[in-house]
């Protein structure tokens, strides 16, 4: 079943034809899931904007709503989008983007159905907010690269199968000249991978020691150098992609909604009436801007507008939560789930439905995962608004000037 890379009428009869093939009512266990997926990526289906013969059909992204709304009413099954997010928001538009032909065809299919997950090794204890700032060092070695340094708030790491790497491959030239980018197997000897328990007891992150290891300049993305560009690709990814269209009263609003119902009428304190009313306008307003800004970047590339919807949702997510915790009372300390430890294999951004002491810990992290709210108000205040940057002394001399 050829794709037909250029015709968006083609596609509802595509996805029907895909849906008759492979009926959903045969996908009985997870290899079964798999064929269909795959099936559906050979077709051009799996996300339409997406050049042809890698999952699309170079068609504009609004074009895929309608494969989605027959695919749902199908009852198809779908990748698992929270299970794979670095695949699909981060490591997948980079590679389509300046991947070669040979990394693109062995990564990209696999990628994208979650035979192989991913996970994003950037950030490090002493490299967070100022990512260019990174010591991790990769030496070439005849084909290969030798790479040593610890990484840290890493996303599922445990579960992954490979990485996005940033290393600094030359100390001698200012930070964000020095980077290259690098695809690594996380199954490599020299990687050890260390839960970070959070405060909810899960351990969603975890942090990264690589010891000298060795990747072949075949995994290297991009040319040497050219690693700061990319990671910027990435993370303006990452920033719109983490960001999907909410319900509407979804997230901490349902949460503090279901809190207030729930209280007998009697022991509501009317003081909260206002309070309430105010956080359900506030996480509409996100929402409804949400909607407004993924469209305008389904017309194209990401935006800077995507880091003011994420410092907006993050900060809106905190305060509401805040204020579930307080009209719960004393009921918002219980922790119905408790705070064992463990390891999920998708992360727990998705609140909805989860108890107000849950909601309010979980959501202290939204203001630092996937970008702080101060460098994302510095985006805006430079990229948006054109404010002048602030003076730096460290971005024109040698990295291995800067004091550290």
């Amino acid at each position: 079943m050829p794709p037909a890379p250029h015709s968006a009428s083609a596609l509802a009869a595509d996805t029907r034809a895909l849906l008759a093939e492979f009926p959903p009512e045969e996908v009985r266990i997870e290899e079964d899931r798999f064929t269909f997926l795959e099936a559906r990526y050979d077709a051009g289906l799996a996300a339409v904007h997406y050049p042809p013969g890698y999952g699309g059909r170079g068609l504009p992204r609004e074009h895929q709503a309608e494969v989605y709304a027959i695919l749902a009413a199908a009852g198809a099954p779908d990748n698992r989008p929270a299970h794979i997010i670095v695949n699909l928001g981060m490591a997948g538009p980079t590679i389509l983007g300046a991947g070669t032909t040979e990394q693109k065809d062995r990564f990209m299919r696999r990628l994208w159905t979650g035979r192989d997950r991913w996970c994003q090794l950037f950030s490090e204890p002493g490299a967070g907010s100022d990512l260019a700032g990174l010591s991790t060092r990769a030496v070439r070695d005849g084909d290969d690269w030798v790479v040593s340094g610890q990484k840290v708030w890493t996303t599922l790491a445990h579960l992954a199968d490979f990485a996005i790497l940033l290393a600094r491959t030359d100390p001698s030239v200012p930070k964000h000249q020095g980077i290259t980018y690098f695809l690594l197997d996380m199954r490599s000897a020299g990687v050890t991978v260390q839960p970070l328990r959070q405060i909810t007891g899960e351990a969603e992150f975890n942090e990264v020691f690589l010891d000298e290891v060795r990747i072949p300049d075949a995994m290297r993305l991009g040319e040497e150098g050219e690693g700061w560009a990319l990671a910027n690709l990435t993370l303006s990814n990452e920033r719109s992609g983490s960001m999907k269209r909410p319900e509407r009263e979804g997230g901490p609003i349902r949460t503090l909604l279901d809190t207030w119902r729930e209280t007998p009428v009697e022991e509501r304190d009317p003081a909260y009436r206002d309070s309430i009313a105010r956080a359900w306008v506030r996480a509409e307003a996100v929402r409804l801007a949400g909607i407004a800004i993924h469209r305008a970047m389904a017309q194209g590339d990401p935006t800077p507008e995507a880091s003011a919807l994420k410092l907006a949702s993050a900060e809106t997510s905190k305060a509401i939560a805040s204020l579930a915790l307080e009209t719960a009372e004393a009921g918002g300390l219980l922790q119905p789930d408790g705070y064992d430890f463990h390891q999920p294999d998708f992360m727990s951004v998705d609140i909805t439905g989860r108890s107000a002491g849950y909601a309010y810990l979980r959501t202290r992290a939204n203001s630092i995962e996937g970008g702080t709210s101060e460098v994302l108000k510095n985006i805006i205040a430079e990229r948006i608004l054109r404010l002048p940057r602030e003076p730096r002394t460290d971005t024109q001399v040698p990295f291995t000037e800067v004091p550290r």
